[in-house]
């Protein structure tokens, strides 16, 4: 089993595999190929890799046009463009109608680190979700990227997945099966859940064994579908905790945390919610020091159980 992964490289690897027996996968990108890899479909197979340059709007639009002929089209640019500059597009041209489109925005939440707060994506799934037809997808490592991207192929209709820049440690199991819609329960706890999605269900496996030392059981969750949400499932792993955590790599308004809210809204359990307070990004030398200043690491998660504890 891997160990650590990136989740680029696996997204434009599983493509590239799956385009070898369906003819119909086609890749359209905005100038970014190299980045969120989409340039490796683009290699193996140039006849259904279309260029478009820096113009997520109408990549939108010719996707739309090649899902209505029976392709199966992924668009590709980092997230926070691929969501925000073509949205009136995504909207009227792909979600209304429904179509069979599916949109890869790379380099997720604040993962670009070096670019600052125009290419940090913090909310994406706020845009995304709003959508009525579309799914939303959060895949926490290399492994389920994988599983994820071949799910989306085998399912109809417009879906979004987000992918994180760096290389992340696996802690999916590769045996276990997936399914759209289904969440995962990482480990077993009786004190408090934490629903966590993206890089936030490593930080907050890491933050269960803080909390061991502490004689606190969490319980962890990976969402890794935000929509459709498993309401029934969210209150069943939710029965019996003295409390509730969320965590995610998104603005705390339109992300994880809202939905969860919002499942839980007759039950009286104590909620947290850990993600980005309502700012913009900005440049840093690498990822870990981002993580840290905006309140994202293992601690911040053990210090949401403990406030959610002390509630009680």
């Amino acid at each position: 089993m891997r160990t650590s992964d990136s989740l680029r490289k696996t997204y434009g690897e599983t493509l590239v595999e799956l385009g070898e027996n369906n003819k119909d996968i086609v890749l359209l990108e905005a100038d970014l190929g190299n980045s969120t890899m989409s340039s490796l479909f683009g290699k193996s197979y140039p006849d259904r890799y279309i260029q478009l340059g820096i113009a997520e709007q109408n990549m939108a639009s010719v996707a739309a046009g090649l899902a209505l002929v029976g392709k199966v089209p992924f668009v590709n640019s980092f997230a926070v463009f691929a969501t925000g500059r073509a949205y009136d597009q995504i909207r009227s041209s792909i979600a209304i109608p429904k179509l069979n489109v599916k949109i890869g925005g790379s380099s997720a939440g604040l993962s670009d680190f070096g670019d600052g707060k125009t290419h940090q994506s913090i909310d994406d799934i706020a845009l995304m979700q709003v959508l009525p037809n579309m799914t939303v997808l959060s895949p926490c490592d290399a492994v389920e990227t994988e599983m994820m991207v071949k799910a989306m192929v085998e399912s109809d209709g417009p879906m979004y997945i987000r992918i994180n820049r760096n290389d992340l440690p696996v802690v999916t199991d590769p045996n276990a099966e997936y399914h759209i819609g289904k969440m995962t329960q990482m480990v077993d706890g009786k004190d408090v859940v934490v629903f966590a999605t993206g890089v936030m269900v490593q930080q907050s496996l890491e933050a269960a064994k803080i909390l061991a030392k502490e004689n606190i059981s969490i319980r962890v969750v990976n969402v890794s579908t935000i929509k459709p949400l498993d309401v029934k499932a969210i209150q069943q792993y939710s029965k019996g905790m003295k409390g509730v955590v969320t965590a995610e790599e998104h603005n705390v308004i339109g992300g994880l945390g809202s939905v969860i809210c919002a499942a839980l809204s007759k039950d009286r359990l104590p909620i947290e919610m850990l993600g980005v307070n309502d700012r913009f990004g900005t440049s840093a030398e690498n990822y870990e020091i981002l993580m840290k200043a905006y309140g994202l690491n293992p601690e911040d998660v053990a210090q949401k159980v403990r406030n959610v504890l002390a509630a009680n």
